[in-house]
């Protein structure tokens, strides 16, 4: 598990910036005079270019030794922060923020993967939630005190502080990480395959509803605090949500190890989440009770990710990285879809205090597809039982 914590560190920078840019865009709209909406935009195409980078590098760069793709990862992840560090236009923000995306999207799946094969298959659900803490430790921890930079040396100087954690990564990457041995790429005829298997597809489009809900709502959490209380100090809030994702990525693993259940797990996890939507704009006026949806909010949306990792991995066993990829694909697309829905909805006239109770719907409709497929799974096991007794 040693090296398992080397992946953490990693997916700690990649944490760090894909969740800060979010309480940054007031700053970052102050600065190139837009608005909150347009501003929303950073974080759409990060994620967006996250999404592509997962898939299409996995194939290009697939039978690679994984050492070398990770480097490589963190660097053009750390290049991309240090150009947005100096954008002298939104453009060139924007630019910035896709070349850090590719650099993240191609870091984490592999990283998934990797965890997931350095160890046994019985202490495979805690390796993913491990690696998956590091990405939520990336926000608990690096948020705030990203924010708190912000305040002494600009939106700039949070750019900077990532660029150096990207590089600090990738110097333990060189330093301790093994030479990895990487499984043998897929033909591009069991990409197909992979992409047509109606559980794999099911599970990566619940994936994405699940992004769509939760990340999308994320981007706009300052607006939405602004509008439903007149809210504009929103650390305590990315904390709060921040915590929640500790509690869940680093719980979540040891919950699948136990139990053996994924798909149950995952759907409790999606009827957990729409509840803690719908009920966030009630408990604002409450000092105690403010923070509790925003825990459990983050909690459900971090350990999502590790039962859909876990199921995929089960259904493609040797093409583990690449089936990772796709999971991490749809993930980063829905934050990328979510994020632009919510300023297209903005900019159409929704007020931002509605948007809790839209991402809760979304969630929903993913809780339902979960129970479509666990009752699928089901029918099919009962018959293959028929089957066997016949």
């Amino acid at each position: 598990m040693q090296r398992v914590l080397l992946l953490a560190i990693g997916m700690f920078a990649l944490g760090f910036d894909a969740y800060v840019v979010a309480g940054l865009l007031p700053d970052i709209g102050a600065t190139f005079k837009i608005n909150a909406s347009q501003a929303g935009q950073a974080v759409s195409v990060f994620t967006f270019c996250y999404a592509l980078a997962a898939p299409v590098f996995a194939t290009l760069l697939a039978g690679k030794p994984m050492r070398r793709i990770l480097l490589l990862a963190l660097a053009v992840f750390s290049v991309g922060n240090g150009m947005s560090a100096l954008a002298s236009s939104f453009s060139m923000l924007l630019v910035a923020r896709a070349i850090a995306g590719v650099g993240a999207g191609l870091f984490s799946p592999l990283a998934a993967a990797a965890a997931a094969s350095l160890v046994s298959e019985q202490k495979r659900g805690r390796a993913l939630g491990m690696t998956l803490g590091g990405m939520s430790t990336g926000t608990v921890v690096g948020v705030p005190l990203g924010l708190i930079v912000a305040e002494h040396l600009g939106w700039e100087g949070t750019l900077w502080s990532i660029t150096a954690l990207g590089l600090l990564a990738l110097v333990g990457i060189v330093i301790w990480f093994p030479n990895f041995p990487a499984s043998a790429p897929p033909s591009l005829r069991q990409r197909v395959a992979m992409m047509t298997n109606g559980r794999v597809s099911a599970t990566v489009g619940i994936t994405l509803l699940t992004s769509i809900s939760s990340l999308g709502l994320y981007t706009y959490i300052a607006s939405v605090l602004y509008h439903l209380a007149d809210i504009d100090y929103t650390t305590p809030f990315l904390w709060a949500w921040g915590i929640g994702g500790m509690i869940g990525s680093f719980s979540i693993g040891t919950l699948i190890d136990r139990t053996g259940r994924p798909s149950l797990l995952m759907a409790g996890i999606l009827a957990i989440m729409a509840f803690s939507m719908f009920i966030l704009p009630l408990g604002l006026p409450f000092p105690v009770l403010a923070y509790l949806p925003f825990v459990i909010w983050g909690a459900m949306g971090w350990a999502s990710q590790a039962p859909q990792q876990h199921v995929l991995l089960r259904l493609q066993p040797d093409h583990g990285a690449a089936a990772v990829a796709l999971n991490s694909s749809a993930n980063y697309l829905g934050s990328a879809i979510g994020s632009a829905l919510g300023g297209i909805a903005m900019l159409a006239g929704l007020a931002p205090s509605r948007l809790p109770f839209a991402a809760g719907c979304v969630a929903m409709v993913a809780f339902l597809a979960q129970l479509v497929v666990m009752s699928r799974e089901k029918i099919k096991e009962n018959q293959g039982k028929i089957k066997m007794e016949s």
